[in-house]
């Protein structure tokens, strides 16, 4: 019981220094990995690059000490951060004080759902996402991760439109117009990095090399190149005219947000006035043609603003410096005999208003800049019943997701190591590192792939390896943050890139349609509906579950009613799958599948078909081998058979009956029905008593029906 509760204590049974040397240099080098990446994933989460520290801090220790994997390495993941964002992008802005209460309070959610399961050990939920889902959603994510990042790649901003591929279109458009291309040489020049010291060797952390050296590079060469100038130092009377009406469109916006709120509150509290039973009244019908007007002026406001915003940020500037002061003029209307400053610069436009005592500007590239120091603030996120319904449903999804990438990254390492893995467990941990994560301001983990192979090449012993992850990351945030402010984006988006490249997989849809056409046909459209409705991702989960289960249903429903004969072994098998010839007078049927109410009436069916395909039948010899159980339908089905193929005049009898289905038909005095003398312990026997029945003392011939080929499986008794 103390090991269940705290499993980590298995980890000190023969636990030495050499070991401990191992798991030390074990856990610095993925911390080398995971410091990068997790600020990398941060901001696919829509998040500032810090919170991936704090996501990397707690969680990597709470899910080693309570999980059941030893090298399972747990923190910010590519695919969970994008459905995080993805999840999120409706309720708020990305990047604002509520998103990110937001993304915590998820990360709070999916950690108690995941810890639910693991306690009720129910982690086999898992299993209905389907291994053809998952394969056409992950390479969907991972074309949608790795797009996500091209604007950060050409040093462009864009508004996200209501799908992916409409976003990446205006990506294009902005990058045709203008591409910074320092910018660009830093991301090509990151990925060519981190490619050849991976195929140098594997060991080396890549990723902390090119972060290194592009951080370097960009502090000393002064790539980053922001200002704030006040409204008149921007000469150019058609931008002061948009920064105006910009300011004016945000503003309006906020106001009508505001009053959404308002009125949202006012709609609960005329709902809870409201007597039970009553399904309206004439306030609420109001409250409700106002917030649907006013939902309809915000839409308008929202696109007028993303108008201007589009124009603003389209704008190049020329730099003309004055004895320390900055004034921008377009590019091609610098006056004569100005100098200009050789950059490019550009307006910083996000969703607020813009100040006109300081215009945020860029003439360089975007970098990471200051991340605070010190670390987390420890406090439960604020989660009422409210928020816990909206969010539980996209908690669920990753909760799921999440842990079978998890399971499946563990098990594939103790396939190697040998050791013995308990899925519940590693829910309960997963779930724990959600949960103890929320508390320091970390939004939804999972198991990482790449981190857990580095973990495990690197000789990993025990989760001590995780907890030394930790603590690098408690001294990065404590002593080194300063050091990433020059860290160019433009990296971290080849850092995102050069990891959900593995998550490619084209040989899954093959695999899958060799397997099953209709598996192959799921993966693909999964994979399909994925990529059109990002992103909301988890319209392609929600399709592929849904046409898994019409397949599973269909297939229960009808499941192989096989006749049976022999071949040229003497074995019984599907005289339809193999060509066979069947026996005029007995007709072997063997049924494949729980006989439950779905599909009770089909074995009725099918022997009907058998019946009238064979004018000369005889008598019916049920093969009850592949029956694994049976409810009162199936049962009740059963009987009516029985029934139904006697009062025809023909033989009913069955053989290989399983313990299950035998004890439900003692239970019903179903077997008094049948006979127990016509109920036969296997196929052998059965077919053999058969012959003798249906051969011996009537007028068939002695050969058995012109050479019945029963007869080469059990011969006629002389």
């Amino acid at each position: 019981m103390i090991l269940k509760i705290f499993p980590f204590i298995a980890w000190f049974k023969d636990y030495d220094t050499g070991k401990f040397k191992i798991d030390f240099l074990a856990g610095l080098t993925v911390a080398l990995v995971l410091i990068p990446q997790s600020m990398a994933y941060a901001q696919l989460a829509g998040l500032p690059a810090y919170y991936g520290l704090y996501a990397a801090f707690l969680p990597p220790m709470v899910a080693a000490l309570f999980g059941s994997s030893r090298q399972l390495a747990t923190g910010p993941v590519a695919v969970v951060s994008l459905m995080s964002a993805a999840s999120l992008e409706p309720l708020a802005t990305a990047g604002s004080t509520q998103f990110i209460a937001y993304s915590i309070a998820l990360a709070l959610t999916v950690g108690i759902f995941q810890f639910s399961l693991g306690v009720l050990r129910l982690g086999l939920v898992v299993n209905f996402l389907s291994h053809p889902v998952v394969n056409g959603f992950t390479n969907a994510a991972a074309i949608i991760i790795a797009s996500s990042q091209f604007s950060k790649f050409f040093g462009v901003s864009v508004d996200s439109a209501g799908h992916h591929y409409e976003t990446m279109v205006r990506v294009a458009q902005a990058a045709m117009d203008y591409t910074h291309l320092p910018t660009l040489l830093y991301g090509v020049c990151a990925v060519v990095v981190m490619a050849v010291l991976k195929k140098i060797n594997p060991r080396i952390p890549n990723v902390l090399v090119a972060v290194a050296i592009a951080t370097l590079i960009s502090y000393f060469t002064g790539y980053n190149n922001d200002a704030r100038l006040d409204i008149s130092a921007i000469h150019s009377p058609a931008a002061m005219e948009k920064i105006t009406a910009f300011n004016s469109s945000a503003t309006e916006s906020n106001v009508l947000g505001e009053q959404r709120t308002a009125l949202s509150l006012r709609l609960e509290e005329e709902l809870q006035k409201l007597p039970k039973g009553h399904g309206k009244s004439i306030e609420l019908i109001e409250l409700h043609s106002q917030a649907e007007l006013l939902a309809l002026k915000i839409s308008e406001a929202k696109h007028h603003s993303y108008l201007l915003r589009a124009e603003l940020r389209s704008m190049q500037f020329a730099g003309v410096k004055d004895s320390d002061s900055l004034n921008l003029y377009p590019k091609d209307s610098v006056p004569e005999g100005m100098a200009t400053d050789g950059n490019t610069w550009r307006l910083k436009v996000g969703n607020s208003p813009l100040k006109p005592e300081a215009i945020p500007v860029m003439g360089g590239g975007a970098v990471v800049g200051k991340i605070p120091e010190g670390l987390p603030q420890f406090t439960v996120p604020e989660l009422d019943a409210k928020s816990f319904m909206k969010l539980l449903p996209t908690a669920v999804i990753i909760s799921l997701l999440g842990f079978m990438e998890a399971i499946a990254i563990a098990k594939a390492m103790a396939a190697k190591t040998g050791q013995k893995l308990d899925p519940n467990q590693e829910l309960i941990g997963q779930g724990l590192a959600n949960i103890f994560g929320s508390i320091g301001s970390s939004y939804a983990v999972s198991g990482s792939f790449s981190r857990s192979a580095v973990n495990l090449q690197s000789g990993a012993v025990s989760g001590i390896s995780s907890v030394v992850t930790s603590v690098m990351v408690v001294i990065t945030l404590l002593f080194f943050t300063p050091l990433l402010y020059h860290l160019p984006q433009a990296v971290l988006a080849a850092v995102i890139m050069m990891a959900v490249i593995g998550l490619v997989n084209i040989k899954g849809f093959v695999h899958s349609w060799k397997a099953q056409w209709y598996d192959g046909a799921i993966s693909i459209l999964s994979f399909m509906v994925t990529l059109y409705f990002a992103p909301h991702l988890d319209k392609g989960i929600m399709v592929g579950v849904a046409l898994s289960m019409i397949v599973f249903l269909y297939k229960s429903m009808r499941p192989v009613v096989a006749r049976l004969s022999m071949n040229e072994e003497n074995v019984l098998t599907s005289a339809e799958h193999y060509r066979l010839k069947g026996c005029r007078h007995i007709s072997v049927v063997r049924f494949d599948g729980a006989l439950f109410f779905a599909n009770a009436s089909y074995l009725d069916e099918q022997v009907a078909k058998f019946r009238t395909e064979q004018p000369d039948l005889r008598y019916i010899l049920l093969d009850a081998r592949g029956i694994n159980d049976m409810d009162a339908s199936g049962e009740e089905a059963l009987e009516m058979l029985c029934k139904r193929v006697r009062s025809a005049k023909l033989g009913f009898a069955m053989c290989g009956v399983k313990g299950q289905v035998l004890n439900v038909m003692e239970r019903t005095g179903l077997i008094e029905t049948i006979g127990k003398q016509h109920m036969y312990a296997d196929s052998k026997t059965a077919v053999a008593a058969l012959i003798d029945q249906i051969h011996n003392g009537t007028d068939l011939p002695e050969a058995g029906c012109d050479n019945c080929p029963l007869t080469k499986y059990i011969p006629i008794k002389e």
